[in-house]
């Protein structure tokens, strides 16, 4: 129940400690293959560092639990990479762990080969594309190398939702094929990008971008000039500006904003929206947060503006970092000459970062 409420309020910190809360009743109860499929589905690069270390490490007991000791060992390392000079108490508890490992392992061996996140998440690994060198043609190969599409295509664009688009040398338009080769829709598209969230922009003609289904159904209708791929229901989008539309073609940002340029705290860009619906929009060169149902969290007002997991990093007029909170109300005062200096002054704040009740 905590879970589902925590999932309910769309706060990608509060669901993860409910996530990892109740991966470790599982791995107490011994459930070991649903405990870490929420302990990996929990571990965003969106969230703090101290808690994706501190998921990482409970990760690891799991594994050592399972007698998997290699794969243990991987998840304390990663504890260690995010969290291990600025957490003593972190460091010492790996420490009791690594040497719990190493005991355990002079008795019994390492246990099986380390998995990855895509077999602990139970995803099918897809084909990916690849050439035949004595035609030039592209096909997709599979994790052995080995051809399971045979190499007929011009272009070939990697598998996303178990579909790929590809063109043959004989046409300008794109196709779209399953896992199997399998031809889903026949060449219509002039220009083609990617399924995510179920839907992939398409050119047919010079209306411009639109959105389709599986299918090839229209779901929503051309007009785009530009467009970004869907992520969890919205899309950004730019007509006379940049703003966003919702998967029935509903614009929920107006293309006002004369960009998003979505960047993180940790240095990534995130193409439209965070995981918790978070956009950093600009307008005549200053900076600015909308959420993805059009809401303006932070006005267009900072030079520079970054997306922390528990608050917005923004620069004063002078060039000095301070902090907003998740309701763009001033947290820490622009005073710091850098970011990770605001950063450091946050981790301090932080006091629920632990998935142990």
């Amino acid at each position: 129940m905590a879970f589902t409420y925590a999932e309910a309020t769309g706060e990608l910190r509060r669901t993860a400690l409910a996530q990892a809360r109740l991966a470790q009743v599982l791995r107490w109860r011994g459930d070991f293959a649903e405990a870490d499929r929420l302990f990996a589905e929990a571990n965003s690069a969106e969230l703090p560092d101290r808690l994706r270390a501190a998921l990482h490490e409970h990760a690891a007991r799991s594994c050592y639990d399972q007698g998997r000791l290699i794969e243990a060992c991987h998840h304390f390392e990663r504890a260690l990479d995010l969290r291990g000079e600025g957490d003593p108490e972190l460091l010492a508890r790996v420490r009791i762990g690594l040497d719990a490992v190493a005991a355990r392992a002079a008795e019994s061996g390492f246990g099986p080969y380390p998995r990855s996140w895509d077999e602990v998440l139970e995803r099918e690994r897809a084909p990916v594309p690849a050439r035949d060198g004595g035609q030039g043609l592209w096909g997709y190969a599979d994790s052995e190398g080995d051809l399971v599409v045979p190499a007929r295509y011009a272009e070939a664009q990697p598998f996303a939702d178990g579909l790929a688009w590809v063109r043959g040398p004989q046409t300008d338009r794109w196709s779209l094929i399953g896992l199997s080769g399998e031809t889903v829709l026949e060449p219509t598209y002039l220009a083609a990008r990617p399924f995510s969230d179920g839907l992939a922009w398409v050119v047919r003609d010079e209306s411009g971008w639109l959105a389709v289904d599986t299918t090839g159904e229209v779901v929503v209708p051309p007009g785009f000039a530009d467009v970004r791929p869907f992520r969890r229901g919205v899309a950004v989008v730019r007509r006379e500006g940049w703003g966003a539309v919702d998967r029935t073609g509903q614009l929920v940002v107006p293309t006002r904003y004369h960009g998003f340029h979505t960047a993180l705290a940790d240095g990534r860009y995130v193409d439209g929206f965070t995981d918790e619906g978070l956009a950093v929009v600009e307008l005549a060169g200053r900076k600015g947060v909308v959420d993805r149902t059009g809401q303006v969290i932070v006005a267009p007002a900072h030079p520079a503006l970054l997306i922390h997991p528990v608050a917005f990093l923004a620069t004063n007029g002078a060039g000095r970092w301070g902090a907003l909170d998740r309701r763009g109300r001033s947290l820490i005062d622009p005073m710091f000459h850098r970011p990770d200096a605001v950063v450091a002054e946050i981790e301090t704040l932080l006091t629920d970062a632990s998935p142990v009740l």
